[in-house]
């Protein structure tokens, strides 16, 4: 376990909780990431009078950037399964979605990938002006693990899960509002306001009937625990392909994972 925590946690009230992620120059999301993102959902799960759950970004440019594409693939593929039977990095996706408390991911900037899936499995997504999200594994050869194959459908529609899941490419704030992918675009200056007061009107209400209308809502829309798995073991199986080589080390030598490189404008230049 690293001795950075990545997760800082602050209690608002017993039934609000505030969670700011931060980790690197572009918040990337590594081994450390799924271990103490377990921690916190443990955590979350325990909590007998906590209603509600909003997620920040210590990072105005980067909510979640991706995947650590330079990450120890041994160490992850080293992690016991979960009590799901889940690898731990599908787990938390598939209990983070199903937790008694209404989860609320306040995106500032980019979340592709593993961002994108994070915030896919929150239960309300606010987005700033700025923010850019968007699955970009197809464009470099692999299939995304963390199930928006599952959730997306659910989500947007089959023909625009599609679009964004094949096309690769960056989705605007505007247009992933169009599509459903947030619920809603908030301007800049006034997007924390904005989701520090939703989060506090539902933490005023009561919890039973809170996490009782949620979970009807989730008995028709989340994904089983099987889809969890299948997408996982798909990534494993088509990520890090040596006929996709080249198009990565291209990537990586125009900037990626740097502040100012390729991740700027990852969906179009993942398809030159």
């Amino acid at each position: 376990m690293s001795s950075t925590e990545q997760f800082t946690v602050q209690e608002i009230t017993p039934s609000y909780w505030k969670v700011t992620f931060s980790n690197g120059d572009i918040n990337l999301i590594d081994p450390d990431t799924i271990e103490q993102l377990a921690e916190l959902v443990t955590r979350i799960e325990q909590a007998p009078d906590l209603t509600v759950v909003l997620f920040r970004s210590a990072n105005p440019d980067f909510f979640m950037a991706h995947w650590d594409m330079l990450a120890d693939r041994s160490r992850v593929a080293a992690m016991k399964p979960a009590a799901s039977g889940l690898h731990p990095f599908a787990d938390n996706l598939y209990r983070l979605g199903k937790v008694p408390a209404v989860t609320i991911s306040e995106i500032n900037g980019r979340a592709r990938g593993a961002g994108s899936e994070f915030v896919l499995a929150t239960d309300i997504r606010f987005a700033g002006p700025g923010a850019v999200l968007g699955q970009f594994e197809v464009g470099i050869g692999s299939v995304p693990g963390g199930n928006p194959t599952g959730r997306l459908p659910r989500l947007v529609g089959r023909g625009r899960a599609l679009e964004i899941l094949l096309g690769a490419d960056d989705f605007p704030a505007e247009l992933a509002a169009a599509y459903g992918y947030v619920n809603r675009v908030v301007p800049e200056d006034e997007l924390e306001q904005f989701a520090d007061t939703f989060a506090r009107r539902i933490a005023g209400f009561d919890k039973v009937a809170v996490r009782e209308a949620k979970a009807l809502v989730d008995a028709v829309t989340q994904p089983p625990v099987e889809e969890f798995g299948t997408a996982l073991t798909t990534f494993f199986r088509t990520s890090g392909r040596p006929e996709n080589t080249d198009r990565i080390k291209r990537l990586f030598a125009a900037g990626l994972q740097q502040p100012d490189g390729v991740e700027l404008d990852l969906g179009r230049r993942v398809a030159e």
